[in-house]
């Protein structure tokens, strides 16, 4: 049912948005300013941008469901997302910014000489760029079908035009002070409901989380099916329908036997209180030891979940180094001791945001059971506000957590079409405002056409998938040539090509059902723990093996990355390259 209260709130997001980026229309002219905001950014700013750009659908609202739905091992994944800040603190940051590169692969070419590894590079920040960009557009689809009713299409085609359009008229400045602004909306739009919601449970029914499976309904609950789900029950229930069910139109009493039934979308099945929640068969069903295991369960099942942890702390840690949007507002610092303060102030705005998310993800295990019998766990963040909290109070707690929904949408949604349109733009059509201009309007459309045509694949495993190919590729890039004088070319070109490919492979045989249980299923789903070192290898052993191709002036190329500016000024200023201040 629409809410006009979610709507408004949408809408005040969404102009509010448009808004503080018609600043950066009056202030973006030259390339400089669209690519890498003039590098004037200051540290608090641009953290707070990093932030609100990070801060994607997979953390407003996949963390929380996907904990809910296979336990609090879950949660590594907020684990992995936030650390890998500190190994871009103490390795990528500063060094990355000294070089004073625009791209991603302006920074390969210059670092090892080499338009063939450029055009790859390119060809990876689309790839890497373009998974991640997809799952935003379907998670805004998503919240405004939950939020305000509709088709899934909807949403995706708006936030579609709404980042194309903004990125295309102000580029990287105006977009700064916008992610900003959304970081700040997103903390407290999933803050402050989580803080009301925990005052109101003040017994909490802990039975619902330690007890065996499945959890109970509290109190009588409709549980809507969005879309049609078959559902496994564990013991005869007697419910009241409304809408399709095993094939048949229902309007009244029924008894759902134990074992599968089919629900149609749109139907609504009544429970009353006390009794055990079914879940969507395709689903695991966890006791609550299994919940509460503090190691990732893949699906459910603790098949080698050490093993299963290790691999999403791989993927995450080292796949956020990895991620070309990021990475990118590095250059938009005024010097490398600014990215390292930026650094450190992401630290602490991530930290603060995800202590919320396994606060919902609790909550809704406890509270909202029915989120198992539709398969809507993914949603417990919008939905939950609403379930908890009555009145005027639920109303103004779901438009704030839709609101924050959207602004993750498009804050993270707005620096990964940034990315691609600068990678297109600058390293393959030559540069200049009317190409930046001309690529991002023509990758917003495909990407928008794409987001149309992966409506059923999850969310998670997209994200996942950017993350396992950043991991694979670009980390072993950029770690290799700030700190490896050895490092080559070609050794780059084939740890990206072999790394790329493993995992996109690995994730994809994933998605067409190979490899359901055991040593493949988390091999398969969990790439990175093989594919990271397969990368490193490569581009260690080829650099080895062609000596050859290290670049005569790596001396120099090094000492760009690690001699701070202020050395490097005051070294040529000696030499009388340069005239110092008040001379």
């Amino acid at each position: 049912m629409t809410e006009p209260a979610t709507v408004v709130a949408i809408i005040t997001v969404t102009a509010i948005t448009a808004i503080i980026g018609a600043r950066g229309v009056r202030v973006a002219r030259t390339p400089a300013d669209f690519l890498v905001a003039a590098r004037q950014v200051p540290a608090p700013l641009n953290a707070s941008a990093i932030s609100g750009e990070y801060l994607s659908a997979a953390s407003f609202l996949g963390v929380a469901g996907l904990a809910m739905l296979e336990g609090l091992g879950a949660l590594w994944y907020a684990v992995g997302y936030a650390a890998g800040y500190l190994v871009l603190l103490a390795a990528v940051a500063a060094p990355l910014r000294r070089f004073g590169a625009y791209t991603i692969p302006d920074f390969a070419e210059g670092r090892l000489g080499s338009q063939a590894l450029r055009r790859a590079a390119t060809a990876t920040v689309i790839l890497i760029c373009g998974f991640y960009l997809l799952p935003q557009l379907k998670g805004a689809g998503v919240t405004l079908q939950v939020a305000v009713g509709g088709p899934v299409w909807i949403g995706v085609v708006v936030l579609g035009g709404i980042v194309t359009l903004g990125i295309a008229s102000g580029g990287m400045k105006g977009i700064t002070f916008v992610q900003a602004f959304q970081y700040w909306l997103k903390i407290v739009a999933i803050a402050v409901p989580a803080l009301i919601l925990l005052a109101f449970v003040q017994h909490p029914p802990v039975a619902n989380v330690t007890g065996a499976a499945p959890p109970t309904f509290l109190h009588k609950t409709a549980v809507q099916f969005p879309q049609s789900e078959v559902i496994s029950v564990t013991a005869a229930i007697d419910v009241t329908a409304s809408g399709k069910v095993d094939g048949v139109q229902r309007d009244g009493p029924l008894v759902l036997t134990k074992g599968r039934h089919s629900v149609d979308g749109g139907a609504t099945l009544t429970f009353p209180a006390g009794a055990h929640a079914p879940h969507v068969e395709a689903n695991p069903v966890m006791s609550g030891e299994a919940w509460t295991s503090p190691l990732l369960q893949l699906g459910g099942r603790p098949d080698h979940a050490l093993a299963a942890t290790y691999g999403v702390l791989l993927a995450t840690v080292l796949g956020a180094m990895g991620l070309p949007h990021i990475l990118v507002r590095f250059y938009t610092n005024r010097d490398g001791q600014a990215a390292r303060r930026t650094t450190a102030f992401v630290l602490l705005l991530l930290g603060f945001f995800y202590i919320f998310p396994a606060v919902f993800a609790v909550l809704g295990r406890m509270e909202a059971p029915g989120l198992y019998t539709s398969g809507q766990t993914d949603s417990v963040v919008l939905v939950l506000p609403r379930m908890m909290a009555a009145g005027s109070l639920g109303i103004v707690l779901g438009a704030l957590v839709a609101a924050g929904a959207f602004a993750a949408f498009l804050s993270t949604s707005s620096g990964l079409l940034i990315s691609m349109s600068g990678a297109l733009s600058h390293d393959i059509m030559g540069g200049g405002v009317r190409a930046f201009r001309g690529s991002a309007i023509a990758i917003g459309i495909v990407m928008t056409a794409l987001g149309l045509a992966v409506l059923n694949i999850s969310i998670n495993v997209l994200v996942g998938w950017a993350f396992a190919i950043a991991a694979s590729t670009f980390c072993p890039l950029l770690l290799l040539g700030i700190w490896w004088r050895r490092f080559t070319w070609i050794g780059a070109i084939a740890g990206l090509i072999l790394g790329g490919l493993a995992s996109s492979i690995a994730v994809l045989l994933t998605i067409v059902g190979v490899g359901a249980s055991g040593w493949p299923a988390v091999l398969l789903s969990e790439p990175a723990i093989w594919t990271v070192p397969l990368a490193f290898a490569t581009m260690i052993v080829v650099s080895l093996a062609t000596p050859r191709f290290v670049p005569g002036d790596v001396t120099q190329q090094l000492l760009a990355l690690h001699l701070p500016e202020r050395v490097r000024l005051r070294s040529a200023a000696d030499r009388g390259l340069v005239t110092q201040p008040g001379s």
